[in-house]
């Protein structure tokens, strides 16, 4: 299975799923991770990304979520997957792909975002994240408000998953 976390920068789709990774033993792929230098250097300086700009990314992604999963490994990928055609890209050709939406209003993930050190992603880009997301449908959806282990928790039990590693 391959679980997509996606929202907007700062809904906490790495560290609720570092907690899902951890509590599920699946690896855990956060698409920042995989930026090329390019877009990364485009949004230090503020500048929003261009579908031109994802395609490559999203195409890379698509690679390693397949390649997971025809090895029959599960996983888990953070991204923030704003659009309806980033998702089908990201699942193109993928047999089994949730879509969880961490979902939170922008007074809240702004101050996540402004709090946050060391990260590329500017709190001034969160209007145009907001701009493009297109909420998607049949997905999981997810409060963000709360303590990101409860919110995990409450994503097994969404998603139908046993813990791996109960004590977690």
């Amino acid at each position: 299975m391959i679980v997509i976390l996606m929202g907007v920068s700062g809904s906490g789709k790495t560290t609720i799923g570092q907690h899902l990774a951890r509590i599920l033993n699946w690896r855990l792929l956060d698409a920042d991770d995989f930026h090329p230098a390019a877009n990364i250097e485009k949004m230090s300086r503020g500048i929003p990304l261009e579908d031109s700009d994802r395609w490559p990314w999203l195409d890379r992604l698509n690679e390693m979520v397949r390649a997971e999963e025809s090895s029959g490994e599960n996983v888990l990928l953070a991204c923030s997957a704003l659009k309806a055609r980033y998702r089908d890209r990201l699942a193109r050709d993928c047999k089994d792909v949730r879509v969880v939406y961490l979902k939170g209003d922008f007074d809240l993930i702004e101050a996540r975002l402004m709090a946050r050190k060391g990260h590329y992603m500017k709190a001034g880009l969160l209007k145009s994240q907001f701009a493009a997301l297109e909420e998607p449908e049949g997905a999981v959806v997810m409060d963000i408000g709360g303590d990101p282990e409860r919110i995990a928790a409450r994503l097994l039990e969404a998603l139908n998953l046993a813990a791996v590693n109960p004590g977690s």
